[in-house]
This record gives C-alpha cells, sequence and structure tokens, in this order.
C-alpha cells in the first residue's frame, strides 16, 4: 500500500501537531505541516501532497484566498483540498461544493476520527 501525504494548513501550531499526530498514527500516512496560506502553497507546489487540510480561517492569507491560488496554479490545481473549520453551517457546505471541493471537517475535529473523515471524503476506502 502507497502512503498517503497530507499536507495540513492551519496557523494555530495545537491543530497541526494533533492532526500530525493523529494521521501518522491511525492512518500511517506522512503529515507535512504549514502555518500559513502562502507556506502552504509552497510545500504542496514541492511535495505534491495527496490531500491539503486548510483551515479557512487564517491572518494575511484566508483559506478562500489559498484555496483560490491553489486551484490557479496548474502545479496544485489537482490536489483535493478540504477546509477545517470552525464555521460549517449548511450554506456554506454548499458555497464549498460549488467551489469544487470534496469536503469540510469541522473544528474542533475527533483526532481519532479525522483519517476517516478524510478518506471517505477524498474515496479512499
Amino acid at each position: 500500500m502507497v502512503t498517503k501525504r497530507i499536507l495540513v494548513v492551519d496557523n494555530e501550531e495545537y491543530i497541526q501537531e494533533v492532526a500530525k499526530i493523529c494521521l501518522e498514527t491511525v492512518a500511517g500516512w506522512e503529515v507535512l505541516t504549514a502555518g500559513s496560506g502562502s507556506e502552504g502553497i509552497n510545500k504542496a507546489e514541492t511535495y505534491q501532497p495527496d490531500a491539503i487540510l486548510l483551515d479557512v480561517m487564517m491572518p494575511e492569507m484566508d483559506g478562500m484566498t489559498t484555496f483560490s491560488k491553489l486551484q490557479a496554479n496548474p502545479a496544485t490545481q489537482a490536489i483535493p483540498v478540504i477546509f477545517l473549520t470552525a464555521k460549517i453551517q449548511t450554506s456554506d457546505k454548499r458555497r464549498y461544493a460549488q467551489m469544487g471541493m470534496p469536503s469540510a471537517i469541522a473544528k474542533p475535529f475527533n483526532p481519532l476520527e479525522l483519517a476517516g473523515q478524510i478518506a471517505n471524503a477524498l474515496g479512499w476506502n
């Protein structure tokens, strides 16, 4: 089985660490982290992850802007992105789906269920 590589982009180090530990432990995936949208874009170009978990609300460049830049970049536009957000109403889910996003995961998330949520959203089961 090929190990999946996930990029977690979140300005909160605590969220990065929890996601990294649980995805590595539960799923055996390789996890990269970035603390900002611009760092996330650079790491996505360099490491070509299988998926990106992207926080919506970040200072400087928010998740929506980061997602738009990832989609506009030929080197990263094929990488699936899942929003990680505290704000996830039905209208938000609809808007994310219209943007071409397979899913969004609510914060706070259950660390033991995170890998399963990602795998389900991306059809990795």
